[in-house]
């Protein structure tokens, strides 16, 4: 019998037009660490088990047309933080979803949006 395939995760590779710039946005906001940053190339930022990657792109637009979403426990607290420093979505407070998550929404500064969810029974 052959073991079922599993998938394990799934990391986010954002466009960047600055990748020092979206490391640094990422660490001194979101608390994430830096892993990688070569400028006009690629950077990778952690935490906990979450990574998120950064491509060099030259077009706003394509990152502007770009989201991922993350899961967290107490978005309570992160909706605090981000509020904190002025970087909630004002079209994407802090809310529940009738599809069971409680959520909210940053942009970053190269305009990817970036949703948090929290399962609502957690």
């Amino acid at each position: 019998m052959s073991t079922p395939i599993e998938f394990i995760a799934a990391t986010p590779v954002l466009a960047s037009l600055d990748i020092e710039r979206s490391v640094e946005f990422f660490a001194s906001k979101l608390g994430f660490s830096k892993v990688y940053v070569a400028q006009g190339a690629y950077g990778i930022v952690s935490n906990g088990p979450v990574r998120i990657h950064f491509w060099a792109c030259t077009d706003r637009h394509i990152a502007e047309a770009t989201s991922c979403r993350v899961q967290v426990q107490e978005i309570e607290g992160l909706h605090a933080l981000c509020a904190s420093h002025a970087i909630v979505h004002p079209n994407a407070p802090l809310e529940s979803k009738p599809w069971g998550t409680k959520e909210f929404a940053i942009l970053d500064p190269d305009g990817n949006l970036v949703t948090f969810h929290e399962n609502a029974d957690a």
